[in-house]
């Protein structure tokens, strides 16, 4: 049964695939059309016509190219970078002059030429490229449906590709060439639409100039976030060690003063206070284990990603499983990230989704952390609702990490990190 289904399922993604390429070489004669627009629009800037005609022609040809792009994500999984949006249109209550400057906006964009020149081009090659299984296609159709049925009428000068046709025997070899350059077109289609993809993302990202401009932009606001993060963890910490062991500490000292005192007019009162200092001065180192347990975990300094994640799992009164190992250990900024990443998602599994079971997947592979975390609760997570998810997010934008979050209402929801890194030192945990 499964055997039976494999080759159904590839033949109905080169089909799906030839279809697409069909969709592709349509979409590059509306480009080449728009192009054209765009051009007559800047040939008739001298005139006046094109300053009215420019801005809403390279509306067009972006709203094309963003389909593009947008296809070549869906279809392949080649993310391109897209442009900035264009200049939008003045109001009309600018006066006569607005059509000028919004015409002088798109001319200097650079993205827009850019476009143009994806549009002039993409005919040229995008257009012809997925042309090649169509047309494998439709000559293998001719064929293997048509020739067998037409040779007698063609008379002797029939051929196929290479093959003459002017019997029977003929007719047959012409079949199977025609299903040959069928199925050939058919297996070449999603390739064709990968290659296809590659070509157009390097006329249709955005250019160099503009992802420098924007990189710059993120990391400026990682910066601030991990400087705001940074504060607010100082703020915390002083909180805790103002409000805990200090005031203990004080306390403490404050009973030795008094069972000084006492030593040698109530020795029992005073052996009774220095029990008590005994005790108040447990409870402080275990709150100042705690608190540096909060900050860095020692567990996650002595044995790394992977058995802190197992420690997490033990301590969590979920049903933990840790899957999956990393085959040595992080940079401890990451480590850190990803350790508290993962805490705060256990802590959403057992707050709020009201879970029983939760499964950590931990992988490495092409310098790329890659955990998740899936829950058997309720679904529905969302970070604008304060599950701290949101805050999670910050934590890795830092790192250029991302979270993607799948959580449908009623379940089951996963949560996977990825943060680009690479390893700092071979193995030495039992993950």
């Amino acid at each position: 049964m499964m055997s039976d289904r494999r080759p159904r399922t590839a033949l109905a993604r080169a089909c799906r695939a030839l279809g697409r390429c069909q969709l592709a070489s349509l979409h590059a004669i509306a480009a080449s059309a728009a192009g054209s627009l765009v051009v007559l629009g800047v040939l008739l800037l001298p005139v006046g016509v094109g300053f009215r005609l420019l801005p809403p022609a390279a509306r067009l040809l972006r709203r094309l190219s963003d389909r593009s792009r947008a296809r070549a994500d869906a279809w392949t999984g080649t993310a391109i970078v897209p442009p900035d949006p264009l200049p939008a249109p003045p109001p009309a209550s600018r006066g006569p002059g607005a059509p000028g400057r919004a015409a002088r906006a798109v001319l200097a964009d650079e993205g827009f030429w850019r476009d143009l020149a994806w549009a002039w081009l993409e005919p040229v090659t995008g257009g012809l490229l997925v042309a090649v299984p169509l047309a494998l296609v439709e000559y293998g159709a001719f064929g293997a449906l048509v020739q067998p049925f037409v040779w007698r009428r063609l008379g002797e000068g029939n051929w196929y590709a290479f093959v003459p046709v002017h019997s029977t025997a003929g007719a047959g070899a012409a079949l199977l060439l025609g299903l040959a350059f069928a199925a050939a077109g058919l297996l070449a289609a999603p390739a064709v639409l990968r290659l296809h993809a590659r070509l157009g993302r390097r006329l249709l990202a955005a250019p160099r100039s503009t992802r420098l401009t924007r990189r710059i932009e993120q990391l400026t606001d990682s910066r601030g976030r991990a400087h705001d993060a940074l504060a607010a963890e100082l703020r915390r910490i002083e909180r805790d060690l103002h409000d805990g062991p200090q005031a203990r500490l004080v306390a403490l000292g404050m009973t030795l003063d008094r069972a000084g005192r006492l030593l040698e007019a109530d020795p029992p009162a005073a052996r009774a206070l220095l029990r008590e200092v005994r005790s108040s001065s447990e409870r402080a180192l275990q709150e100042l284990r705690d608190l540096v347990h909060g900050i860095h975990p020692p567990v996650l300094a002595d044995r790394g990603l992977g058995d802190a994640v197992r420690s997490l799992a033990l301590d969590s009164f979920l049903d933990v499983r840790v899957e999956g190992g990393l085959p040595g250990r992080l940079p401890a900024p990451v480590e850190s990230a990803a350790y508290f990443a993962v805490s705060e998602a256990l802590a959403n599994a057992a707050k709020h989704a009201r879970a029983r079971e939760v499964r950590v997947s931990l992988a490495y592979g092409a310098g790329l952390l890659r955990i998740a975390v899936a829950d058997d609760g309720r679904g529905g997570a969302d970070p604008s609702r304060g599950t701290g998810l949101a805050g999670l997010r910050r934590r890795l934008d830092t790192f250029d990490g991302t979270l993607a979050l799948h959580s449908p209402p009623g379940g089951p929801t996963t949560v996977t990190l990825e943060i680009p890194c690479a390893l700092s030192s071979p193995k030495t945990s039992s993950s």
